[in-house]
C-alpha cells in the first residue's frame, strides 16, 4: 500500500529543499491540476516558505488556498520586474480562482489622423497602430471618440470618408451641405489650407486650444478687414463651435497634462475600479471595472493586479494617479516603465487638483459598485424566479439564447446571446456565419443545428471538464415542442444530455405576453401576464433577436457592397475605376473579351489576361 501524496502545508514543505533565492513566479495547484493561485517573489524559496506552516498572518483565503493545493510549479526570471510581468501574463491566460482577475478588458479606441493621402482623413481606430498617421487616445469609449470626432467636424471640417470613395467622387457629399466637411475631394479647398486645418484639429487633440482659437480669430479679423465676409462668417462659426466644445468638456485639469485617474472601492467583497483618461489637459472620457477579487483580497492586492493585468496590453500613460498605496510601488513603476520605454510615476496625491480627481473618480467608483450589486441583487431574484417558473434544480448562473436571421436563406447568420447575474454579457455574445452549403434557404432548423454543434463541439474541445464558467445551465430556444425536441437530439448526438433547455413560443395571437414554455416531458404552461420573469424572459428573446438582426444586417450590407473586382491581385482603386468607366458595371466587364480589356487605359495585356481569366474559370 503506498503512502498518499502529501497535502497543504506538507506539499509546499516538499519543495523548499529544490528552491534558492532567484526572483520568479509560482503556481499552486489542486488534485485535478487545475492552477489555484500565481504569485511572484523575489526570493522563490523565502515566498514559498511563509506558506509551509500555519500563520496567524494568513487570511481565511489564503488558508483555503494552501489546504486545497496538491502540487507546485516553478519558473525563475532574472529580475523581480520580469516575474511581475510573467505573473501578470500568466493569471490572465490562467484565471486561478484566488487570483484577483480583470475581466472585459477590451481595447480603447484611438483617432487616427492618416498620413498616407495629400488630404488626410479623421477617423476612429482601434486595434494595432499599423496605419501611417498620428493616433490620439485612448478614449474611455467608442461614445467619447464619435463624440469628440463630431465636434472635430464642426470646428475643423475634415473629412472622414475612404481614399476610395474620396478619389470616386464627383460632387461634394452632404457633410458638405450640413457644413460638417470642406470639400477637398471636388476641389473646394486647396491643399495648403486643409493642411492647415489638419494642424489645428491636431493641436486641439493635443490641448492647445488657445493657439488654436487665436490663429482662427486672426483669419477671422483678416477675412473681414479684405471683405471676404462669407469666409469671415465660416470662421466666426467654427470658433463658436470650440467654444461650445470646450464648454461642454466637463472637467479638463490645468495642471494634468496626461495620467489616468485609477480609483478603488470596495464593499461586501465587490469591486469596483474606476479609470479617467487624462490627455493633453482634456478629459477624455472613464470608464468603471469589476475585477474578481479572488475570494477577498485586500484593497492594496485588488489595485496592484488591477493595474498589472490592465496595462498588459496597452501603454501607460506618464503619470497613475491613485485612491491607494501600492505595497511595492517602486516594482510597479519599473515594471511599467519597462513597458512604455520611459518613465511612469504613480502618486497617490494629498491635496490640490490632483486630490480632487481622484476624489472624482472614487465617488464614481462608489456610486457604480452601488448600482451593480443593486443590479444585481434584481437579478439574483429574477433567476431564482425563472429556476422556480421552469422547475429547475438550482439557479441558473449562465444561460444562452439562440436566434437565427436571413432573408429567404441569403446571408444567414446564427447569434447566440448571453445572461447570469451580471445581467447582460456583452462580451460573450457570439455570431456564426452559416456555412451549411446543402442547407435549404429558410431551414431554421437546419441552421440551428450547424449553430449549435459548431458551439458545443468547440466547448468539448476548450473545456471538457467544465471548469472555466463557459458552459450554460439554461438554454432558451425560439419554438415549441418541436424545437425543443429537435434541439434536445441535436445535444444527445454530441453527449450533452445534462443543460436544462426551455423553449419560447408564441401564443395563438403572437402577442407578447402570450408566450408558452415547453419542457421535455412535460405540458405546455405560461406564466401570468404581470410576472416579472416573463418580462425577464421576453428582453432576453428580444435581445438575442437584436443581436441576430444587426448581425445579419451587417453581413448583407457587406455582401452588397462586395465589387466582383475587388478580388483580382493588380486591379487597385484607379484601374477599377478605369474598368468601371468603359464598362458601366463590372458584371459588363466579365463579359467583356480579351481585347476589349485590353483597350481600357491603364490596363496592359497581362494584366487584361487576368482580369479575363478571374470571370471565366481559368
Amino acid at each position: 500500500m503506498t503512502d498518499a501524496p502529501p497535502t497543504g502545508y506538507a506539499c509546499i514543505q516538499a519543495y523548499l529543499k529544490t528552491l534558492d533565492g532567484s526572483p520568479g513566479v509560482y503556481r499552486m495547484l489542486d488534485e485535478k491540476q487545475a492552477v489555484l493561485y500565481v504569485g511572484k517573489a523575489r526570493n522563490l524559496k523565502a515566498r514559498v516558505s511563509s506558506y509551509s506552516r500555519p500563520s496567524p498572518q494568513h487570511s481565511p483565503r489564503i488558508a483555503r488556498m494552501i489546504s486545497e493545493t496538491r502540487s507546485m510549479m516553478f519558473l525563475t526570471t532574472k529580475t523581480e520586474t520580469e516575474a511581475l510581468l510573467l505573473e501578470q501574463n500568466l493569471i490572465k491566460q490562467l484565471k486561478p480562482r484566488y487570483n484577483v482577475l480583470l475581466r472585459d478588458d477590451k481595447s480603447f479606441p484611438n483617432i487616427l489622423v492618416t498620413g498616407d493621402h495629400a488630404y488626410p482623413m479623421i477617423r476612429k481606430h482601434r486595434g494595432a497602430k499599423t496605419t501611417k498617421g498620428s493616433y490620439y487616445g485612448p478614449f474611455a469609449s467608442a461614445g467619447a471618440v464619435n463624440r469628440t470626432l463630431n465636434q472635430l467636424q464642426k470646428v475643423f471640417l475634415l473629412r472622414n470618408c475612404t481614399d476610395a470613395v474620396f478619389d470616386g467622387r464627383t460632387r461634394p457629399c452632404l457633410l458638405y451641405q450640413i457644413k460638417r466637411c470642406s470639400g477637398p475631394c471636388v476641389g473646394h479647398i486647396s491643399e495648403a489650407d486643409y493642411r492647415q486645418s489638419v494642424k489645428d484639429a491636431e493641436d486641439f487633440l493635443q490641448g492647445r486650444t488657445t493657439k488654436v482659437q487665436s490663429t482662427l480669430a486672426a483669419e477671422m479679423s483678416k477675412a473681414s478687414e479684405a471683405m471676404e465676409f462669407e469666409r469671415a462668417a465660416a470662421l466666426r462659426d467654427r470658433i463658436r463651435a470650440l467654444t461650445h466644445v470646450q464648454g461642454t468638456q466637463g472637467i479638463n485639469p490645468q495642471g494634468v497634462t496626461e495620467a489616468d485617474v485609477i480609483a478603488l472601492h470596495m464593499d461586501g467583497g465587490q469591486a469596483c475600479v474606476q479609470v479617467f483618461f487624462i490627455r493633453a489637459n482634456q478629459n477624455w472620457g472613464n470608464r468603471d471595472y469589476y475585477p474578481r477579487t479572488g475570494s477577498g483580497a485586500g484593497a492594496a492586492e485588488v489595485l496592484a493586479a488591477f493595474i498589472g493585468q490592465f496595462y498588459d496590453n496597452k501603454e501607460p500613460p506618464r503619470q497613475l494617479l491613485l485612491s491607494d498605496e501600492l505595497e511595492e510601488q517602486d516594482l510597479m513603476e519599473d515594471a511599467l516603465a519597462q513597458k512604455a520605454g520611459r518613465r511612469v510615476q504613480i502618486l497617490v496625491p494629498q491635496r490640490g487638483e490632483k486630490k480632487d480627481l481622484v476624489a472624482g473618480a472614487l465617488r464614481n467608483a462608489r456610486e457604480s459598485l452601488a448600482r451593480k450589486m443593486s443590479e444585481t441583487a434584481t437579478q439574483g431574484r429574477l433567476l431564482d424566479g425563472l429556476a422556480e417558473a421552469f422547475g429547475l434544480e438550482s439557479r441558473p448562473e449562465r444561460i444562452e439564447v439562440y436566434d437565427n436571421s436571413h432573408i429567404q436563406g441569403s446571408d444567414a447568420v446564427g447569434a447566440m446571446i448571453v445572461a447570469g447575474a451580471d445581467g447582460f454579457l456583452k462580451s460573450q455574445y457570439r455570431k456564426f456565419n452559416i456555412k451549411g452549403d446543402d442547407l435549404t434557404p429558410g431551414d431554421d432548423f437546419g441552421m440551428m443545428k450547424e449553430v449549435l454543434t459548431r458551439r458545443f463541439k468547440r466547448l468539448l474541445k476548450e473545456d471538457p471538464d467544465r471548469e472555466k464558467g463557459m458552459w450554460p445551465d439554461l438554454l432558451l430556444i425560439d419554438g415549441g415542442a418541436g424545437q425543443v425536441s429537435a434541439v434536445r437530439s441535436i445535444m444527445t448526438e454530441m453527449g450533452i444530455e445534462d443543460i436544462e433547455m426551455v423553449g419560447v413560443a408564441k401564443g395563438v395571437d403572437r402577442d407578447a405576453g402570450k408566450e408558452e414554455f415547453y419542457r421535455t416531458g412535460q405540458r405546455p404552461f405560461a406564466l401570468r401576464h404581470n410576472d416579472p420573469v416573463l418580462y425577464f424572459v421576453q428582453r432576453m428573446r428580444d435581445e438575442a433577436h437584436r443581436f441576430a438582426i444587426g448581425t445579419h444586417r451587417a453581413k448583407r450590407a457587406k455582401s452588397m457592397s462586395k465589387n466582383p473586382l475587388d478580388e483580382i491581385a493588380g486591379v487597385g482603386a484607379t484601374r477599377k475605376r478605369a474598368l468601371l468607366a468603359h464598362f458601366g458595371s463590372a458584371k459588363a466587364v466579365g463579359r467583356a473579351g480579351l481585347e476589349d480589356l485590353k483597350a481600357v487605359d491603364g490596363i496592359n495585356a497581362g494584366l487584361a489576361q487576368k482580369v479575363y481569366d478571374h470571370f471565366h474559370g481559368q
